[in-house]
């Protein structure tokens, strides 16, 4: 798996378009807000998986920010199968924000 520092071109792509897909909570992207840890495309199986977490266990739209992330790349990609993966290891904190994202929430 590729994380989310080492991606390849098709990766980095990938990471662009969930950029699109905003916690509504803090109106940031989940790249920026460093929600998402791995990205990893197979075009020989047709597979993309993304290996994300919740700003906190409770997050109410968690399932929809998940949702959210199937429909950005079923929609791109409708031949490959999308497996978004949950996990709270490492537990995500305000670290992880990109700078990009800490500009976008002083502007929220």
């Amino acid at each position: 798996m590729s994380d989310i520092h080492h991606l390849t071109d098709k990766e980095k792509e990938i990471a662009q378009m969930l950029k699109t897909v905003i916690d509504p909570e803090v109106g940031v992207n989940i790249v920026d807000l460093g929600l998402v840890y791995e990205i990893n495309y197979n075009e020989a199986e047709k597979s993309i998986k993304v290996v994300m977490t919740l700003s906190t266990r409770g997050c109410p739209l968690g399932d929809t920010i998940m949702q959210n992330v199937e429909v950005v790349l079923q929609s791109n990609f409708p031949d490959f199968k999308i497996d978004v993966e949950l996990v709270w290891e490492p537990m995500w904190s305000p670290d992880m924000i990109t700078e990009e994202g800490r500009q976008a929430i002083e502007g929220f």
